[in-house]
This record gives structure tokens, sequence and C-alpha cells, in this order.
């Protein structure tokens, strides 16, 4: 077995050994030196092994609160806090905020995260919105009650025999006009069934 891992630690594919010092100060293990020696050097390298993967979690965490900030967009799954965190997550998080980089590059045009930031913000003011989870319905909403309306107006229009390129303010007039005339209509005909005495 300690042959086995002796060969594993000198393969060429093997991480870069380093060690510590009791004084401390990372300095490159010489492969070559212990060659010849017994199986002592294996215990410090595996430990140093181990420790590294173990840093793996914090180097999740710290990947996890950068993309937060860099791509907020994009949803990453929860680890397990039992789970071990695998080298292929973390590199799944790196090429993507690197996707995201290059694709800005490419597209100077797409606006930065403080510009997005605005808009919603914009939005939550105008439309009474308090909590971001309420912006998407708020959105669905806004866009129902604009088709409503345009149906509306377009139904307005073509009964009053308007344009349809004309604006509310020519729909609004007529339609008052409209009510104008019925009302005056409607006194003339009470002032003929009653007569100007019963009508005062």
């Amino acid at each position: 077995v300690l042959r086995s891992i002796n060969s594993i630690i000198h393969n060429p594919r093997a991480p870069v050994i380093i060690y510590k010092q009791s004084k401390g100060g990372a300095q490159h293990f010489n492969r070559d030196l212990v060659q010849d020696c017994g199986f002592e050097h294996l215990v410090p390298i595996i430990e140093m092994w181990a420790d590294q993967l173990a840093s793996l979690k914090d180097l999740y965490k710290s990947l996890k609160i950068l993309s937060a900030g860099l791509v907020p967009w994009h949803n990453l799954k929860k680890q397990d806090e039992n789970e071990g965190v695998k080298v292929e997550d973390l590199l799944f998080i790196v090429d993507t905020m690197l996707e995201e980089v290059e694709n800005k590059e490419k597209d100077s045009n797409m606006p930065d995260f403080q510009i997005l930031r605005a808009i919603v913000s914009h939005f939550q003011k105008l439309f009474d919105v308090p909590s971001l989870t309420g912006v998407y319905p708020r959105m669905n909403e806004v866009y129902t009650r604009l088709g409503e309306v345009n149906n509306a107006v377009r139904n307005l229009q073509e009964l009053l025999e308007l344009d349809s390129s004309s604006s509310l303010c020519v729909l609004v007039s007529t339609v008052g006009k409209l009510c104008r005339l019925v009302n005056e209509d409607v006194n003339e005909q009470v002032m003929q069934v009653l007569g100007p005495e019963d009508l005062q």
C-alpha cells in the first residue's frame, strides 16, 4: 500500500507538492531527495493534500459570493453541507463568470449591473412594488392591463369611426361631445313631455 501511495505521489500527473516547515514558509518538496528514503515523507504530503481538499469548501463559498456579485441572474444550486465540493463545481462557477465577462466585452452596448439595478428600482417606484419578488407579478399585471386598455381604445375608435392613428385626446374629446349631445337630447325630450312649468 505504501509503495502504491509513493508511486502516486511521484507520478508526473500528481499535484505540485508543497509542504510547510515548522518555522513557516512554504517550500517545494524535492521528489529526488526522498526517492531513496523510507515512507516518512508520505504523511506530510497526504496531510497537505487533505488540507487542500478541505479548503475547497471555503473556495466554493468565496466563488459563490463573487458570482452573486458579478452574475446574480445565474442561480447556482445550493451545496449540501454534508456533500463534498467537487472541482467540477468550482470550474463551472468560474466558467460561467468568464463567459459573462467575454460576452460583455463582445457586446459593449449591454448595460452593466448598476444600470440594470437602477431600472428595476425605477420600476419599483413607478408601480409601488416594495420587494424584488413582486417585480415579475407586477410586470405581468401591467402588461395585462395595458392590453385591456389598448383593446378598449381600439373598440371605441371603431365605434366612433375614428382613425386608428388618432390620439387618446381626440378619442376622449369625441366621447365627451357625444355625451353632451345625448344629455342635451334627453333634456329636450323631458321638456317636451313635462313642459316648462312641470319641469321647474
